[in-house]
Parts: C-alpha cells; sequence; structure tokens
C-alpha cells in the first residue's frame, strides 16, 4: 500500500511538473517539493519506503515501470517532453555504469561522455557500413565502448585516487580531439544518425492509436526503458552478489582485500568493463534519439553531468539516479523564464542538497549480510556490568 501511494504521488508531481510552463507553477511546485522533502524527513517516510521497495523488488520496479508508461503515454503527443524523458532515461542507463564503477568498487571515471559518445559514434558507423539490426548495433556499440576503455585499464589500474581520474579525464580530451580531426567522423561538423527500425516499424514516423495522433518520441521513450530497465535489473543483481560484495571490499580497504585473497585489479577491471559497456549502448540510442551527434556533445562538462548526477542521487544507489538525472536535467530547462541566472539557481540548489545531505538524496546503506532477515534483525542486547561485576539479569 505504502509503494503504491508514494508511486501515485510521485507520478502525480512529475506530471505537474513537465506540464508546468509558466514562472508561478513551477515556484509553486519547487516549494511544494522542498515542503515535502523536509516533512519526509521528519516522519522517516523516505526510510520506510525505502524498506516497503526492499521487502518486495517486483512489486516496486513493476510500478516504476508502469508509472513511466503512464507518464509516456500521457505525454505522448508533446515531442520536446518526451525528448526530456528520453534524455533522463538514458542519462541514468549511463550513471549506472559509473555507479559500479564508481559506487561499487571505486574506480574514479570522468571520462563518462567519452564512452557514450564512442556508443553514438560506433552505433552511427556501423548502420552506414554493416547491414546488421540497428538493435544489434546498440549491442556492438557497448561492446565496442568496453573495448575502448580497455585501453584504459592498465594506466588506471597502475594509479590511485586523483591521479586515475586524471587518466580518465585525459582520454575524454583526447576522444574530442580525435573525432574533431578526424573527416571519417564527420569532424567537427558531426555525423548523421540513423533512426531505429525494430520488427518493420519505424521509429523516426508518428503513428495513430484509436485515432489519436502519437508522437514518433514515444517509440523511442519506450525503447529507452525498457534499456534503462534491463541496465537497472543487472546493476542490483549485481550488488546483490557476491561480486558486488567483492567489489564493496575492494572500494572500502584494497589492503585488507588482498589479505583476505581477493583478486583486486580482476574486479576493479570487471566494474570498469560493465560501466563502459553501460554507457556505450545508452550512447548508441542517444545517436538515434536526436539523430545527429557531434564532438560537442560529448564534452568534458557532459562527464562531470553524470558525475554530478551520481554523487547528487547518492553513492552507489541506482535508485538515486532517477530523482537526480530529473533535477540536473529537466530543472534548468523549467527555469528559462529567468534566462541566464537559472545556472546559478540551479547550482545553489544543489549546494544546498549536498549541504543538508551530503551522502546524497537517497544514501546507500551498509550492507550487513545477505539475506531478509539482515534488516529485520533485532539489535543486540547489551547488559549493564552490576556492581558485583557480574552480568546484570
Amino acid at each position: 500500500m505504502l509503494l503504491t501511494v508514494a508511486a501515485a504521488l510521485l507520478t502525480l508531481y512529475l506530471w505537474l511538473f513537465l506540464h508546468a510552463e509558466n514562472q508561478i507553477g513551477v515556484a509553486v511546485l519547487l516549494l511544494a517539493a522542498l515542503a515535502a522533502g523536509l516533512a519526509a524527513g521528519r516522519l522517516n517516510l523516505v526510510r520506510k519506503v525505502e524498506l516497503a521497495g526492499a521487502d518486495r523488488p517486483g512489486i516496486a520496479r513493476g510500478l516504476a515501470i508502469g508509472c513511466a508508461l503512464l507518464l509516456i503515454a500521457v505525454f505522448h503527443q508533446s515531442d520536446f517532453v518526451l525528448l526530456m524523458l528520453c534524455t533522463v532515461l538514458l542519462y541514468v542507463t549511463a550513471c549506472l555504469g559509473l555507479t559500479v564503477q564508481f559506487g561499487f568498487s571505486g574506480v574514479a571515471n570522468f571520462a563518462g561522455a567519452a564512452f557514450f559518445g564512442v556508443g553514438a559514434y560506433a552505433t552511427a558507423t556501423l548502420a552506414q557500413h554493416t547491414g546488421l539490426p540497428l538493435l544489434l548495433d546498440v549491442a556492438l556499440a557497448g561492446v565496442i565502448a568496453a573495448l575502448v576503455g580497455s585501453l584504459l585499464i592498465t594506466p588506471v589500474l597502475r594509479t590511485r585516487g586523483h591521479y586515475a581520474a586524471l587518466v580518465t579525464i585525459a582520454f575524454g580530451i583526447l576522444f574530442r580531439t580525435f573525432i574533431e580531426v578526424n573527416d571519417v567522423l564527420g569532424g567537427p561538423q558531426g555525423l548523421q544518425a540513423p533512426g531505429m527500425k525494430l520488427f518493420g516499424h519505424d521509429f523516426n514516423e508518428s503513428f495513430t492509436v484509436f485515432g489519436a495522433d502519437v508522437s514518433f518520441y514515444v517509440s523511442y521513450a519506450v525503447l529507452c526503458l525498457a534499456l534503462c530497465a534491463g541496465a537497472f535489473a543487472v546493476v542490483k543483481a549485481v550488488e546483490r552478489s557476491w561480486v558486488g560484495l567483492a567489489m564493496d571490499v575492494v572500494r572500502t580497504d584494497e589492503t585488507s582485500a588482498a589479505a583476505f585473497g581477493l583478486h583486486i585489479a580482476r574486479w576493479k577491471v570487471v566494474a570498469f568493463v560493465m560501466g563502459n559497456f553501460f554507457a556505450g549502448a545508452a550512447g548508441g540510442v542517444y545517436g538515434m534519439v536526436t539523430g545527429f551527434i557531434a564532438p560537442n556533445n560529448f564534452t568534458f562538462s557532459d562527464s562531470l553531468l553524470m558525475l554530478s548526477i551520481v554523487i547528487l542521487g547518492g553513492l552507489g544507489n541506482p535508485v538515486g539516479l532517477v530523482p537526480a538525472a530529473v533535477i540536473v536535467l529537466i530543472l534548468p530547462e523549467k527555469l528559462q523564464f529567468i534566462q541566464e541566472y537559472r545556472f546559478l539557481l540551479y547550482a545553489a540548489l544543489v549546494i544546498a542538497i549536498l549541504l543538508f545531505r551530503p551522502d546524497g538524496l537517497l544514501p546507500r546503506r551498509t550492507r550487513l549480510f545477505f539475506g531478509r532477515g539482515a534488516r529485520r534483525a533485532p539489535a543486540p542486547t547489551v547488559r549493564a556490568p552490576a556492581a558485583d561485576g557480574r552480568a546484570a539479569q
């Protein structure tokens, strides 16, 4: 019941927020979100919803997918809103890869947009020069992004902390320079990306349902939702498995992990490759959604945007990526009425959130051990010593 009510309220709020177009409406909704957040914190509602979702993960995921489909259906004629929803879903998919890297295993990656771009350019190139199905091109784009990322494995493993971050930053700059000077990939002018065609359906064509016109972005939104849901399911499965446990140990203390026999390099490689695959696949679909890709779409600032979503949502918590992506991607668009000051207000809002919630909107809970009973196990009773030194009964 609690999950259903929470899902209904969040869906209603998102509908109102996406539908709002005037200054007063956006301001009222932002104040309402702030008041609701404060009230939920005092009543510990967020924790209760998290526990309810953890107890019934299937129901929670079904409600999330159903609410997303409902929003897509409601805005079936609004191209701009559907495009924003596609962007949010694809960025969440790419940030799921960063969560595996940074949040699970502690591998810093400041080139998320570069691997996102590798997937986009790989999909466009494969579609132009091969006759493979476009859905297979998207999967191959993820594989290519993972293979390109494997070139960074050696320098990343040989460095730690900010030095490893500098390696990924250098790769992001190198990638943009490479595609700018490469005429085969369109150079600075960019490259046209093909539209998705699946089972005889052209995603770039509008269609009608029961006599109502439906935007072609609806097909892309459903595809993006399917990709995001699949990536989320894989990441949650990894988190609950012994693979996620090994990654947590490596992130927490490499020395202790090595002392207990864990292969540090192996789990970092697994996390890095898996994360880049998600980013590449999301980038491949992104190129099809936008129809055109250029070097300016995959800059270092875009990598910082992805990293800010991961940190703002709660480092290591895949669920927190969704509200963080909505704040980072949609909020600036809704604040366009204050023109250039919208980024100032948006930055101040993000800073305020991190000041009052330094662990993010939805911090990741500490894992005790596997099993449902871990969340319900009572705290151990500590007996105070009696005056004669024996334990008090």
